[in-house]
């Protein structure tokens, strides 16, 4: 191959979506990681029938298809957690979580070498600010990432702020001495980077992030308006008398988590299920409940939750399709409800954009351009929540699922020197 042991990757390994890409002509390239597709779904499918794993779409596509097998989606979320590195039976093998994120990105090195004829033995791998709010959890999940890259193949890699890869690919959009907030909101964190644009390149003021993101987002809209039809806030019966309490949250707050879900079909979980059936108020409930473990639908339930907030989104009123849990079971979700449920999390977001902005020693009305980056920020209530707190910026919504593996791919070239 050309370029042995030189071309350096740009990895944009993110919780919902990957990407990859390298520079030609001056310009960032994203390689194409599947057919036709700039973007690589971060999920992987265990298939028991076939005996092997699937990546990015056909991981997606056998969960839909009911294939017998183990999905997993938001691995980037478990970095940093001791069940990382606790093996599991998996297709014969005995794998660790960071085994199956390098996996993951060897398919990515790959398709890249594939695509380009180049070697890349070398990434510049994009990190959010902070994976997690506890310092020794967020200095663990680099060292988990390190390992899988290096598990996947790469003999270097390092690591960049995504908001400072953002920074340096929208940077066309300032003038010089203009002011910039990138506000990156991912699947799993929100990071800002404020900077100002000079003649020959930017200086980064402040990055800052907090671990909240689009899977928080559904999270919310499925707790209250899926779960309930599962059984949560409802009343048990005690095994002895006629006193009822609640049924624990746990079990549904971890169905509408998407890192959780595969967890839950172990056989504790559904023996819980049933036990609740058994002394419901209204059994009914519980019975999809049972439903959704014994057939292991947590993922589809997630999937239609995803959809449906999109489509609330977009056209200010979506389904919440769960007719794969019981026919005629499809809850709305008007626009109004998404704002009214999702408020509070965008609220966080825009003081942790106040917060960095502070850092900095800058006044919120000193700030000349707002650009939205990461496909949470294409929630109407999202942008509408840091604009209302930055009214003065131009606010901008480009390459929103693209912005960081450009910046990465430019800043690539010189990652190394």
């Amino acid at each position: 191959m050309k370029g042995q042991n030189m071309a350096v990757l740009g990895i944009d390994f993110g919780t919902s979506n990957s990407a990859a890409g390298i520079v030609r002509d001056g310009e960032p390239y994203l390689i194409a990681l599947e057919t036709g597709q700039s973007t690589l779904p971060t999920a992987v499918f265990f298939d028991f029938e076939e005996k092997k794993m699937l990546i990015g779409g056909a991981a997606g596509t056998a969960l839909l298809a009911g294939e017998e097998g183990r999905y997993m989606r938001a691995l980037k979320s478990l970095l940093g957690a001791p069940l990382m590195r606790e093996k599991r039976n998996l297709l014969g093998e005995k794998l660790d979580f960071i085994d199956i994120v390098a996996r993951f990105l060897q398919r990515v090195k790959q398709q890249a070498e594939k695509a380009t004829g180049e070697r890349f033995d070398r990434a510049l791998s994009g990190r959010p600010v902070r994976f997690h709010p506890d310092d020794a959890r967020n200095a663990q999940a680099e060292v988990d990432l390190r390992e899988a890259y290096t598990r996947a193949g790469f003999d270097d890699v390092t690591f960049m702020f995504e908001p400072e890869a953002a920074a340096l690919a929208n940077r066309s959009l300032l003038a010089e001495g203009d002011l910039g907030l990138i506000v990156d909101i991912g699947g799993g964190t929100s990071d800002f980077t404020l900077f100002r644009n000079r003649a020959e390149a930017i200086d980064i003021l402040v990055s800052h992030g907090v671990r909240l993101g689009g899977t928080d987002f559904d999270r919310v809209l499925s707790i209250e308006t899926v779960m309930p039809h599962l059984g949560r806030g409802s009343a048990i019966r005690h095994a002895f008398g006629d006193e009822t309490h609640v049924a624990p949250a746990t079990i549904f707050n971890d169905l509408a988590t998407w890192q959780k879900i595969q967890f839950l079909y172990a056989p504790e979980s559904r023996r819980l299920a049933k036990d609740l059936e058994k002394y419901a108020v209204e059994p009914e409930k519980f019975a999809r409940l049972v439903s959704v473990l014994t057939d292991e639908l947590g993922h589809d339930i997630a999937f239609a939750v995803e959809q449906g907030k999109i489509d609330a989104n977009n056209d200010g009123a979506g389904d919440i399709d769960l007719k794969i849990v019981e026919r005629g079971l499809v809850p709305s979700l008007s626009g109004e409800t998404v704002v009214d449920l999702l408020e509070p999390l965008t609220q966080e977001m825009a003081n942790a954009a106040l917060a960095t902005v502070a850092q900095a020693g800058i006044e919120p009305a000193g700030v000349t351009h707002l650009v939205f980056v990461g496909g949470s920020s294409l929630m109407n209530v999202t942008r509408e929540s840091l604009q209302a707190v930055f009214p003065k910026a131009a606010a901008h919504h480009g390459s929103a699922l693209t912005a960081i593996v450009d910046g990465l791919s430019l800043a690539a070239q010189t990652a190394f020197d």
